[in-house]
């Protein structure tokens, strides 16, 4: 207990450690899942309800498909770009299910970033979105891709609502350009040809990999992280085992706005939640919040995961807080830094707790949470899952006292097993394996830990380290900001000094206003240097406010 604080605050349902080999796979995953859960609805999206048992035959259909009327072998490689349609559980599933490994793509990559990832992963086949395939056409010449499935958002709507959706999106909305691949084949006649093909049961070894997730890591470019079935399986257990403590098998409804290839709604959304019976709403395009509150009036949900910027974006619609909440259990916040002004609203909104986890995608994603028994803690990303040890420690490696920040390290059956065909990157964030995770971090006597930010993010202004989360969480308090992003510029002399842009929710607010607000609050080297508006913030496609971006364009400015 002396060096593991935080096993004081776990609820007695939930153990100290985990077996992450109670399954041999995700296979027998699956299966259990499938059996258990038949009959009771998996995933509703635009209107459309499949079971748990529909949706294993479609993905051994799919998974029968690759078999038959492939190359693909058991191993082999298959990317997946696709927003939220029920197509993309089937074909995941299908895939693992015919031992082969998935490659996630955001369907909102760039040509260039499309090219480097199919390239680099050595995808032999991909599930792509009708919408997207022009940007394939343009370097699949360029890859190993052998099969290309290409499906329409209307595919799995049903033959009246289907077509018309599909007409709709192509001929009215024109959101389909034009594009000539030739080898590929519809999605609907792969499910056809699978359905009459003869399914041959694969059990991947539980060392093999599950997924070949791509992220920014906490060094260089863009890699591919090797998640094993093994590491994905423990995640799946050490989030079910803390969800059990608020949430019922078989009796809950979970929305789910972010992206199924974001790692934190593949495994919290679509896995863990299959442990449970959990009823999943897809919400295809949630940036359309007015949309997004509309489907959501329909459903008496319990539960709903995302990110700050979301949970913020809702919040400020005028018809969110008229919804129906009663049946609202708790809300799950990754991905980005939860803002406490966008906690305790929420939960003065909805009547029930925002809590927040942390993870990476190195990490399958989950490392800590706060747990649903109403211990969690505003601002803090909660306690280590079971078997799961961190360690906060100086740049020499030596573990720091409490209340002290500093580098903070992972170990725990999660972690991936290193970094694709990048032996180098993967030494210099695994030793004996401890996973340097890149963030800076400050964990209290109790084991509640807190993320005060990036390492490479910090600002150094004049020897002090000031970090951007923090500026960005004071000056968010202001009720007339909408959304705050600071950075670190060089100076004339070439000091940092700190930039805060921001997204005003009140048009009246100033520059002056907001520089005396933090100066209120803040000690005088964190106070901005200077304010910039903006009508919104660059994000990412899980709404993470890119201060990359934000920097490239104040370096711009200056150049001018």
């Amino acid at each position: 207990m002396e060096n593991y604080p935080w096993l004081q605050h776990y609820p007695q349902a939930v153990p100290a450690t985990i077996n992450p080999d109670h399954y041999e796979s995700l296979v027998s995953f699956f299966e259990e899942c499938f059996a258990r859960h038949q009959n009771l609805p998996m995933y509703e999206n635009m209107g459309k309800i499949l079971s748990y048992g529909k949706i294993d035959e479609l993905s051994r259909a799919f998974a029968a498909y690759l078999q038959g009327y492939t190359s693909l072998r058991p191993g082999d490689h298959i990317a997946i770009q696709l927003p939220n349609l029920v197509q993309y559980p089937i074909a995941l599933l299908g895939a693992l299910r015919a031992g082969m490994a998935v490659v996630n793509v955001n369907p909102l990559y760039t040509t260039y970033e499309m090219g480097y990832q199919l390239k680099d992963s050595k995808v032999k086949a991909i599930v792509i979105l009708a919408n997207f395939a022009h940007k394939l056409e343009k370097i699949i010449a360029e890859t190993a891709i052998q099969t290309t499935i290409v499906t329409e958002v209307g595919d799995m709507l049903g033959r009246l609502k289907g077509p018309l959706v599909n007409f709709i999106v192509k001929h009215v909305k024109r959101l389909v350009p034009p594009c000539d691949l030739p080898q590929a084949i519809a999605w609907e006649k792969v499910v056809k040809l699978g359905q009459r093909a003869q399914f041959c049961r694969i059990s991947p070894h539980k060392d093999q990999t599950a997924f070949l997730q791509y992220t920014g890591g906490t060094t260089g470019v863009s890699k591919g992280a090797v998640l094993t079935h093994r590491n994905i399986l423990a995640n799946i257990e050490q989030m079910t085992i803390c969800m059990r403590v608020k949430l019922q098998e078989k009796k809950e409804i979970i929305i789910t706005p972010l992206p199924l290839y974001h790692i934190f709604s593949l495994i919290v959304n679509l896995l863990a939640m299959m442990q449970l019976g959990a009823k999943n709403v897809l919400i295809t395009n949630p940036r359309d919040i007015p949309g997004f509150v509309k489907e959501l009036r329909k459903h008496r949900f319990t539960c709903i995961s995302g990110v700050n910027t979301l949970f913020n974006a809702l919040l400020t619609h005028k018809k969110f807080a008229s919804l129906d909440f009663s049946s609202l259990k708790t809300s799950l916040a990754g991905g980005v830094a939860l803002q406490k002004t966008v906690a305790r609203q929420w939960e003065a909104t909805t009547g029930s707790p925002l809590v927040e986890g942390y993870g990476l995608t190195e990490t399958s994603p989950a490392v800590t949470c706060n747990m649903l028994d109403g211990t969690h803690r505003i601002g803090t990303i909660g306690i280590p899952l079971p078997s799961t040890i961190v360690k906060i420690v100086d740049d020499k490696g030596i573990e720091v006292a409490y209340g002290t920040p500093g580098n903070l390290l992972v170990k725990g059956p999660q972690v991936m097993r290193g970094y694709w065909q990048q032996p180098v990157e993967t030494t210099q964030v695994l030793a004996e394996g401890w996973l340097k995770t890149g963030d800076i971090a400050v964990m209290d006597q109790d084991g509640f830990i807190t993320i005060l930010d990036r390492k490479k993010e910090m600002i150094n202004v004049s020897g002090f380290n000031v970090y951007p989360n923090e500026v960005e969480s004071v000056a968010s308090e202001h009720p007339k900001v909408l959304e705050a992003g600071a950075i670190g510029v060089p100076d004339q002399a070439g000091k940092e000094e700190i930039v805060l842009y921001i997204a005003k929710k009140d048009s009246q607010l100033t520059k002056e206003e907001i520089i005396d607000y933090c100066r209120e609050r803040l000690t005088g080297y964190k106070v901005p240097k200077y304010v910039i508006f903006k009508d919104s913030l660059p994000k990412s496609n899980v709404g993470k406010v890119l201060r990359r971006v934000l920097k490239e364009e104040v370096c711009k400015q200056t150049i001018q």
